[in-house]
């Protein structure tokens, strides 16, 4: 059975198998967790998620979805992209945020991960709304983790985010 860990820090400091990065669609760099990830992680992953576009993705990588690509310098052995989806007060988008953990966790166990690190994929500047962010990201990470995935470690950047995936960890139990 995986074990579910939380962690409060900065998701690229961390030793895993895999980090999950809260990609933008284009694949490039951003802002947030996605930018943190390419500046630590340096250009090698730059140049991987280039070589995807110039390939499978050319129109970008879809909503919900998950690849891999090398880790670059962090400290990890792949770093697995996913496209969270924007926040809507008018369109139930949870299944896409539900698919964003599920694909990125299919990836791991396809490449071996034994460790997985998740940021609240969603919750920043794409508006979702923390606690419902981690009650879908517990209770699918609980029913997709495939038994080779030993640990999923939610790395939450600050005390707010920590205490929504507290709460959703002990409700979802």
């Amino acid at each position: 059975m995986t074990e579910l860990t939380l962690v409060h820090g900065d998701i690229t400091e961390q030793r895993a198998d895999a980090i999950v990065n809260a990609a933008n669609s284009s694949l490039l760099g951003g802002g947030g967790v996605d930018g943190a990830i390419h500046r630590r992680g340096g250009p090698e992953i730059l140049a991987d998620c280039r070589a995807l576009r110039a390939s499978r993705y050319g129109r970008g990588l879809a909503t919900g979805r998950a690849v891999a690509t090398t880790a670059g310098r962090l400290d990890a052995r792949w770093v697995i992209h996913t496209v969270g989806p924007v926040w809507s007060r008018d369109e139930d988008r949870s299944d896409l945020l539900a698919s964003c953990y599920r694909t990125s966790l299919r990836v791991a166990a396809e490449l071996g991960a034994r460790t997985v690190a998740f940021p609240a994929v969603s919750t920043g500047i794409y508006g979702w709304p923390m606690d419902d962010g981690a009650r879908i990201a517990v209770r699918t990470v609980r029913e997709s983790a495939a038994p080779e995935v030993e640990e999923v470690r939610f790395v939450l950047y600050d005390e707010r985010a920590y205490e929504a995936f507290e709460t959703a960890l002990a409700i979802e139990a």
